[in-house]
């Protein structure tokens, strides 16, 4: 079959990044401190385009506290969903609309779903993670309005990168999410967790490591940012 003129470029682009991707960055990202997010059997990436972009290498003590976690909920049936953390090279460019994962000491985490039986499910409702929130109730603290009134208008930039909404059979689950989150609190390497406000008061999270990030971020109520100390 006879390749196009404008096919060979991208056959070479493609070969030369998965060599790149699949060998050298592996040998390299070691000497700046960083290692892939292991995957065993509770732990895995949302989508493996995270893996595909080179987004899932975080320093040795980050992969530590994962598996340290991923033990403990053992036949619990939660699963660690992990989206984006950071690029296998020493202080490099956090993927927007981050303002860290710079330095491979944060990853986020999906939050968890159940089924409407109430049977936690391992699967995500958008595509990539991102963008399909669970807001405030009628009586909960509405951080999102202050932040969107005083003019922080990224605050729910995640709506336009969910790539797809999937699962709407799906709910969030207050005891899945809240599980997940203490195993993690358990770990002495946790410098700090970020969640939305309302989802901390309604989990009833009061860890001093649970902290709010800030209306210059973006908003938390699709996923945890989890960092080292």
């Amino acid at each position: 079959m006879k390749i196009s003129f404008l096919g060979r470029p991208l056959i070479t682009f493609v070969t030369v990044y998965l060599i790149f991707s699949l060998v050298i960055v592996p040998i390299v990202a070691p000497i700046f401190g960083r290692e892939k997010v292991k995957h065993i059997n509770n732990i895995y990436p949302v989508n493996y385009m995270t893996v595909l972009l080179n987004r899932n290498y975080v320093r040795p003590d980050l992969n530590k506290m994962l598996q340290n976690t991923a033990k403990e909920l053992e036949n619990t049936g939660i699963y660690i969903h992990y989206l984006d953390a950071n690029f296998p090279f020493m202080d490099s460019f956090p993927l927007l609309p981050h303002l860290s994962h710079s330095d491979g000491k944060k990853i986020d985490v999906s939050l968890i779903y159940e089924t409407p039986e109430g049977i936690i499910s391992s699967s995500q409702k958008s595509m990539s993670g991102y963008g399909v929130f669970e807001p405030p109730k009628t009586k909960e603290f509405n951080q999102i309005a202050i932040c969107l009134k005083n003019g922080y208008l990224q605050y729910d930039f995640p709506k336009y990168v969910t790539f797809g909404k999937i699962n709407k059979n799906l709910s969030f689950s207050d005891a899945g999410t809240k599980r997940l989150i203490q195993g993690f609190l358990k770990s002495n390497l946790l410098g700090k967790l970020f969640i939305e406000p309302h989802l901390k008061q309604r989990l009833r999270l009061n860890n001093t490591k649970v902290k709010y990030h800030g209306c210059q971020a973006v908003r938390h109520d699709d996923h945890i940012h989890l960092q080292l100390k």
